[in-house]
């Protein structure tokens, strides 16, 4: 028998905000047993808004005013999917994503923020960048720089359009950071024209008029032309028009105007104001008992301005509501402050600060609110590693669920998973095997109640079979169901077969019979969405309750005899090309660690959920006549099982040209390493000693014993082909193809592995 704490409640958290991190960092802190939380978020990071203008300024880089989410949810032992929410289904608890299976939830809460209220001004959605949402505006700002830095005395003249507090703030923070570009450039600061449209007869229009007087003269000392009373009603291709005639000609156009509330929100179901903001009450709480809402998407019945230092202050009262409503506790209500101590940055490390009637002007306070900023940020660093201890669910009392007889199941079969959950999720993801898999070499498949497939190989064609199965290293079953079929199906394609067939071997951790059933199919769906791009059907499989998530599939294919891509087939004369960059093995060994960012995280998951399937069509067009994918013995491993099965080869490897994901030399740099690293450092051995000292200390040296998840493909072309192949692979999107290395006559008893053309990095 085995002990195990199963999930009775599913929390889902939409948006990354404020609020919604503060929340994940309690619940990481404090972790209710029989609780899954998941974080949906369009962005992996989180930018901290008291920071977000300093950052434009160039004050602050892009990790100091941003949150890490997935290091957070990592923390606070959550599921994090990246996706937008488009839709509500309260009846059934579901929410619809864009690029994923809808998403179950017991209880909800909403923190996605706001967008500007766009764009309903002609032209002004096509002519436009928003400040929000803030990953693309940042992106466009990142251009607008560089491009200043590398011709900085072309003229330039820049609009915004909104003079509250957001486009003040962000109209010095561009014109210090592009002034001080033409200032290092020997360029005048004429080259630099910005315009600021405010339709009211004053800036910053919320705040005392001495606020509003003051920035206006800040703005006019600094050569900003405010235009005070003027409504933009129309934008053209690098022209403002406003209702008052006048013209004003831009080459770009910023966009800060009032919050926006998402759009599905209104068609939610759920009470809105007139804005489209989800009415809470001073619990935080919606309409629907079990949605919450925090943050700019939020209206409150005491109204507040949108601004972060509200979403920052609910932070602690919406995990506490939260978390009592999981355990049926009674809520406690929260009461925003009257007023709040506002800091508004000037540009140049110096700002204003007001609560009500006082105000105050220094660079003292640009301190002050630098120091508030960054203790917020440091309360997202350096998370400690978090163990949940095995307790009884206070949740499954709550909801007078049944403890003993949930947190005890039977090993052997009768650990399987039941029937009704597995019949229920097959029916709904028969739909998505629809069309392609009706072939006639599949006899009896997973429509049928058989106890195995049966499937026909045509004559002429061999059979190749294959089997790979490991634990979740990403906590989102639809990603890890894509991961793990891409892996699977890699060792096929390395050998040049086309996929046929393929079962599944699933474990699901224990859980209530809804929360088994919604993992199942979150999980299967992400099989089948990489099984349908190869025309591969599932044709049946196994599943069963564990302590972990674990996958597998075991893949047959089938090829012609005579063109099969073998491992043995390595020639002197011949260029090594590599179609993917090393490095999933100690990146996500780091993020265990909490020690990956978010950026390189989703990097290595991009490169993951690229099939190989493309790529082996490049190589054949090459005429390679060796391949091989690399996975869990790493690239030397893999390499070493080519050269051992070809007759009488070395390899020269050149350690430059080897591709790295972002980040991976960083971790490896500090020590972390997969669990199996040790033992693929045993290939060492067959590396020569020539110029030990140098490759030894090479960054990309340990990348070649990484043991990789969904890597690429390492083949062999001709000399004359490799350059052509390489351009081909780049073409079909396999953008870090390289060649890598060289293939040469073994000289005698020699290593058969050398390393060439070192330089440290």
């Amino acid at each position: 028998m085995q002990a195990a704490q199963p999930i009775v409640k599913d929390l889902v958290l939409v948006g990354g905000g404020h609020s919604h991190a503060i929340a994940l960092k309690q619940f990481g802190m404090k972790p209710l047993p029989g609780l899954r939380i998941t974080l949906i978020s369009e962005t992996s990071d989180t930018p901290y808004s008291g920071m977000l203008p300093g950052h434009v300024a160039g004050f602050y880089s892009h990790d100091e005013c941003h949150i890490d989410l997935r290091a957070l949810a990592q923390f606070a032992q959550a599921q994090f999917y990246v996706d937008r929410v488009i839709g509500l289904d309260l009846e059934n608890r579901r929410l619809i994503c864009a690029n994923r299976p809808d998403v179950q939830f017991d209880l909800l809460s909403i923190n996605t923020g706001s967008t500007p209220k766009a764009l309903a001004v002609p032209g002004a959605l096509d002519y436009s960048l928003p400040i929000k949402p803030v990953p693309r505006f940042l992106a466009a700002w990142q251009q607008l720089v560089a491009a200043v830095a590398e011709a900085p005395e072309i003229p330039r003249s820049l609009a915004v359009v909104g003079g509250g507090a957001g486009g003040v703030e962000l109209t010095l923070a561009v014109q210090a950071h592009l002034q001080q570009l033409l200032q290092a450039a020997g360029q005048p600061s004429t080259n630099l024209q910005i315009h600021l449209f405010q339709r009211s007869a004053d800036l910053l229009p919320t705040y005392a008029p001495w606020v509003s007087r003051r920035f206006h003269q800040i703005l006019q000392q600094r050569g900003v032309q405010v235009h005070l009373q003027e409504t933009v009603c129309e934008v053209q291709p690098q022209q403002v028009i406003c209702e008052s005639g006048l013209m004003v000609k831009f080459d770009h156009l910023f966009w800060v105007t009032r919050a926006s509330a998402p759009a599905w929100l209104r068609e939610s179901g759920l009470v809105t104001d007139a804005e489209g903001f989800v009415q809470v009450n001073s619990y935080l709480q919606s309409s629907h008992p079990q949605v919450f809402a925090a943050g700019d998407v939020a209206a409150l019945v005491q109204a507040r301005p949108k601004a972060g230092v509200f979403a920052v202050r609910q932070g602690k009262p919406l995990y506490e509501n939260l978390r009592r409503t999981l355990l049926g506790q009674p809520l406690k209500p929260y009461y925003p402050q009257a007023r709040s101590l506002a800091l508004i940055g000037t540009g140049d490390r110096s700002a204003v600060a007001l609560r009500g009637a006082w105000g105050a002007e220094s660079r003292l306070l640009w301190r002050w609110k630098d120091h508030i900023d960054r203790q917020f940020m440091q309360r997202f660093s350096n998370l400690p590693v978090m163990t949940q201890r095995l307790e009884p669910s206070a949740i499954a009392e709550a909801s007078q669920a049944e403890p003993a007889q949930s947190s005890m199941r039977c090993a052997g079969c009768g650990s399987k998973v039941s029937s009704s959950v597995l019949a229920r999720v097959l029916r709904r993801i028969q739909s998505q095997q629809l069309g392609w898999s009706e072939r006639d070499d599949i006899l009896i498949g997973l429509e049928a109640p058989d106890d195995a497939a049966v499937v026909q190989v045509p004559a002429g064609q061999v059979m190749l079979h294959t089997l790979d199965h490991f634990r979740s290293l990403i906590n989102d079953p639809f990603v890890f169901g894509q991961i793990t079929a891409n892996h699977c199906l890699s060792d096929l394609f390395a050998m040049g077969a086309t996929p046929q067939s393929a079962l599944a071997m699933v474990t699901i951790p224990y859980a209530e019979e809804a929360k088994v059933e919604e993992t199942l199919y979150q999980l299967l769906s992400g099989v089948l969405k990489v099984l349908a791009q190869a025309q591969t059907p599932l044709v049946g499989g196994h599943t069963s309750e564990g302590a972990e998530l674990s996958l597998g599939l075991s893949c047959n294919g089938l090829a012609e005899p005579q063109h099969l891509l073998r491992k043995g087939g390595l020639q002197p004369g011949q260029a090594l090309i590599l179609t993917k960059p090393l490095g999933t093995g100690t990146l996500f060994a780091a993020q265990m660690r909490l020690q990956a960012k978010g950026a390189w995280i989703d990097a290595a998951v991009q490169s993951m959920l690229q099939s190989n399937q493309s790529a082996v069509s490049a190589l054949r067009q090459h005429q390679a006549t060796a391949c091989t994918d690399v996975t869990g013995f790493g690239f030397l491993g893999h390499l070493l099982e080519m050269v051992r099965a070809s007759d009488q080869v070395a390899v020269d490897l050149d350690l430059e040209a080897i591709p790295a994901l972002p980040g991976a030399c960083e971790t490896l740099r500090l020590g972390i390493v997969s669990s199996l690293q040790p033992q693929n450092l045993q290939a060492s051995h067959q590396i020569q000693n020539q110029n030990a000292a140098e490759w030894l200390q090479h960054s990309h040296y340990p990348l070649l014993f990484d043991p990789q998840t969904s890597g690429g493909l390492l083949a062999a072309v001709p000399a004359s082909q490799a350059t052509a192949c390489v351009a081909r692979l780049r073409e079909l999107g396999y953008a870090h193809s390289e060649i890598i290395g060289w293939v040469q006559p073994q000289q005698g008893t020699s290593l058969p592995i050398s390393l060439r053309s070192c330089h440290k990095r």
